[in-house]
């Protein structure tokens, strides 16, 4: 299994973050959550990043992506 460094931020109340959570959850993916409600310092960092919206997750060898997509956290799984 690849072993990459995933970081997820979240928020609460956000179906997307659900649905990704419950992705990586799911495919056996270990990864480190930053809900930007418990955590407000991560807010700046994504808005610095060109982030508007979550859940944004950043891999090791990938560009960072926003909202649930399973087609990009398929290779993640490989």
């Amino acid at each position: 299994m690849d072993m990459r460094n995933v970081t997820l931020f979240t928020k609460n109340g956000c179906p997307r973050c659900r649905m990704t959570k419950r992705f990586l959850d799911e495919h056996n993916i270990n990864y480190t959550e930053h809900n930007i409600n418990e955590e407000p310092e991560y807010v700046n960092y994504l808005k610095n990043q060109g982030f508007k919206m979550t859940p944004v997750l950043e891999a090791d060898g990938m560009e960072a992506i926003t909202g649930f997509r399973p087609d990009v956290l398929k290779q993640l799984a490989v």
